[in-house]
């Protein structure tokens, strides 16, 4: 993998094309999501197993890009990302043909093993075939995949299941699919396999990460419905992930020629950037899992409703993130990032009061200011994390920088879900409490709402007071609900404040000097 010393028309063409395929595949996790019910129902499947539509891809996609850089290097980077970005349209296009959840599973897996791989490739032919000076531009397009994709996803896949059907969300990625196979087609240089490097591949690193982190996965996807360590799968899996994981992290750091570079994570700058990259991902992907949850929960809308409100965390980003890299050549990356991370917190901190009535016109200015700390935060902090990274350790470097942001990702909705309905239960005893039947106002507000009732055609007066009681207890429990939401949105505020802090720590990169090179 050499580095390009121009940034020929060609090698923009590669950058261009190898972000389109980050981005579609990023795409393909919201934008399933906001379509879930409506898949379930289509192939047969209960709720709690329709879970494992998302969970199949994201396990297949999280194993899968750690083992992307040394696999580039053994089948040469043009095969091996044009192979998978085939098979990626390809499972694509066979997941609207699923006829049962099992098909479908097996479709999202391979499409999540395959898409998998153009993430972290896209951030490394970024940072090895861009120029220094030119890198700040290649992380802004990358950045669109990263935060705009999430993003939008939800809108496009609430659109087009409203109004075409689910098989389109699979559908959407044909077009775009094939113009990303040209582009790569004609923009990457063949070179030879190295099939010589399977004889000496780390297997050992390979199977405890892939173990590890497919069952760190299926333990996040699943612990909340089954209770945590309540239950038995759950708790067996999880010693099962804390141990590959331990293993493959003393694998790593003391065979010869491991699958990444984990020593990478003691520079500072690399060190920092991957802590924040991994809180970013806790509110990037937390943020688009509970907007839509309060909406469809609290405010009853629909799948293409809620793509509009979450349109506005996405379309704003489109505008600002090519004017970051003109943002970094006039100021220190770092501040950049700060401002970045402080509007991503406050956005979560404007959501804290929330009431009964907050719903798509009260979210508005908070879509827009997450937006704004989105597109400011990614770009750079990519940069500045991976500012001296050489040749060799870019795809370790690219792994794991991607890994840990997907990794907060899943993490981060786990962790919120739970939170969730513990402080639901929190806040709905202690309203309970204070709504208790032998209160003076819950007396007078039963006899007001059996007065109601009466009044509109229930005759039984013991009919209608048993109403009343059960429209105040719907009330509490909306109320607990709400509540509840205003602490998710805290804690995500909390983290960013965190990553904001990791953030600070970075040094000042060379190539990154104000006012340095254009």
């Amino acid at each position: 993998m050499t580095t390009h010393s121009g940034s020929s028309v060609r090698t923009w063409i590669a950058v261009i094309g190898a972000t389109l395929g980050a981005f579609m595949a990023v795409l393909n996790i919201q934008i399933v999501n906001a379509s879930l019910a409506d898949i379930q129902g289509a192939i047969g499947a209960g709720v709690d197993d329709g879970g494992w539509i998302s969970t199949a891809y994201l396990v297949a996609e999280i194993v899968v890009i750690p083992l992307t850089g040394w696999l580039a290097r053994v089948f040469s980077l043009r095969i091996y990302l044009l192979t998978n970005a085939i098979l990626f349209l390809v499972f694509s296009g066979a997941c609207a043909f699923a006829r049962n959840l099992d098909q479908m599973i097996v479709l999202r897996a391979i499409q999540g093993f395959s898409g998998g791989v153009l993430i972290p490739l896209a951030f490394t032919i970024i940072i090895t075939f861009l120029p220094k000076a030119k890198q700040p531009v290649g992380l802004a397009l990358f950045a669109l995949s990263a935060t705009f994709a999430p993003a939008i996803g939800p809108t496009i896949g609430g659109y087009l299941t409203e109004n075409l059907g689910w098989q389109y969300i699979f559908y959407v990625n044909l077009v775009p699919g094939a113009l990303m196979v040209g582009m790569l087609w004609f923009s990457l240089e063949p070179a030879p396999m190295r099939l010589g490097l399977l004889k000496e591949g780390d297997w050992l690193g390979i199977a405890t990460m892939a173990i590890g982190l497919s069952s760190l996965q299926t333990v996040l996807e699943d612990g909340n419905k089954d209770d945590w360590f309540g239950s038995p799968y759950i708790f067996h899996l999880s010693i099962i992930a804390a141990v590959a994981l331990t293993l493959f992290i003393w694998i790593e750091l003391t065979v010869r020629k491991p699958l990444l570079n984990l020593r990478l994570l003691g520079r500072r700058n690399f060190g920092f950037g991957v802590v924040a990259n991994f809180l970013l991902g806790i509110a990037l992907y937390g943020s688009v899992f509970i907007l839509p949850l309060y909406l469809s929960g609290v405010q009853g809308y629909n799948s293409e409703q809620i793509g509009m409100v979450l349109a506005w965390t996405g379309l704003p980003q489109l505008v600002l993130i090519p004017l970051v890299p003109r943002l970094m050549k006039r100021f220190d990356a770092r501040l950049v990032i700060g401002v970045g991370f402080a509007l991503f917190a406050g956005s979560n901190f404007m959501n804290i009061h929330m009431d009964g009535n907050t719903a798509a016109d009260q979210l508005l200015w908070p879509n827009v200011v997450r937006a704004l700390g989105q597109a400011l935060a990614f770009a750079p902090l990519s940069a500045v994390a991976t500012a001296g990274i050489e040749a060799e350790n870019a795809g370790s470097a690219s792994a794991l920088f991607n890994m840990m942001r997907n990794l907060g990702g899943a993490i981060g909705i786990a962790g919120l879900q739970t939170f969730l309905t513990k402080r639901e239960q929190f806040h709905s005893n202690i309203l309970s409490n204070a709504v208790s039947l032998f209160a003076e106002a819950t007396r007078h507000r039963i006899d007001a709402l059996t007065g109601y009732f009466m009044a509109h055609g229930v005759t039984d007066q013991a009919e209608a007071a048993h109403r009343a009681i059960v429209a105040i207890g719907l009330r509490v429990r909306q109320q607990a609900d709400i509540m509840a939401f205003s602490d998710t949105f805290y804690l995500m505020g909390v983290a960013l404040i965190v990553a904001l802090i990791a953030s600070l720590l970075l040094k000042k990169p060379d190539h990154l000097q104000a006012g340095g090179a254009h």
